[in-house]
């Protein structure tokens, strides 16, 4: 009996006390997300080029 209740108050709170974003609000955010995460690719392919280069010429001089 527990679990059914546990089961129906779960419901319950999802379908009347959670507040869902609407769909504008749900592009705006996942358009957000898209945005930082390129930006974040992007500043770590810099420095992966940046450390690469390093590495071609400290090994280019030692050896």
């Amino acid at each position: 009996m527990k679990l059914i209740n546990y089961f129906k108050e779960s419901y319950r709170e999802l379908v009347h006390k959670t507040s869902w974003p609407s769909r504008q609000e749900l592009t705006h955010s996942a358009v957000v997300v898209l945005v930082a995460s390129l930006i974040i690719a992007l500043v770590v392919w810099v420095m992966d080029l940046g450390f690469e280069s390093l590495m071609t010429f400290i090994y280019n001089k030692v050896l």
